[in-house]
């Protein structure tokens, strides 16, 4: 491998660590949000996000918990979705990628990626029917907007993964003839 190849490679493994360092802090941020908002609603607004839903919770607390838990769900797989992609960069060898170590890694950040877009698009349909019912919802939408871009990606990673199966059992077929 080039090292212009390998210097990109690492620049995207730098990235890819500050994206999952990035999204544990604001699953982080988000879980104690949640504690706060049970305990001591008074203090959120000091808090991350701001993400203030005592109101929500005073009205219904179904509602309250199914939207908090789509935001903390949808947040959690996101933070393990780059783990996974770290584990991956870490260690795969690129002078033989296709191992079935890699064709797994890409399997499951394919059902990450779909899991993430089919859930963020689930809870913006809902929350989107919860404003028919008096539930203010519109600072929310910044948690599942890009959820049709992440069933697209999902289904494209499947694909690739799908081709990264084949590509193993190609080579160790090849490696059984020589």
């Amino acid at each position: 491998m080039s090292k212009t190849n390998n210097f990109v490679f690492w620049g995207l493994y730098i990235v890819a660590w500050l994206i999952f360092v990035g999204l544990c802090v604001e699953a982080g941020g988000l879980i104690v949000n949640f504690f706060f908002s049970l305990y001591k609603p008074e203090l959120i607004q000091n808090l991350y996000q701001n993400l203030d839903l005592t109101e929500m919770y005073n009205n219904s607390k179904l509602v309250f918990f199914g939207v908090y838990g789509f935001i903390l769900t949808i947040s959690i797989l996101k933070a393990c979705l780059f783990y996974t992609v770290i584990r991956l960069m870490h260690t795969m060898d690129l002078s033989r990628p296709f191992s079935s170590f890699v064709a797994k890694q890409i399997s499951k950040i394919s059902y990450y990626t779909l899991s993430i877009g089919l859930l963020s698009y689930i809870a913006k349909e809902l929350v989107e029917n919860l404003m028919h019912y008096g539930f203010v919802t519109d600072h929310l939408n910044e948690f599942w907007s890009d959820s049709q871009a992440f069933i697209l990606m999902g289904a494209v990673i499947y694909i690739i993964a799908t081709i990264f199966k084949k590509g193993v059992d190609i080579q160790n077929e090849n490696d059984l003839t020589v």
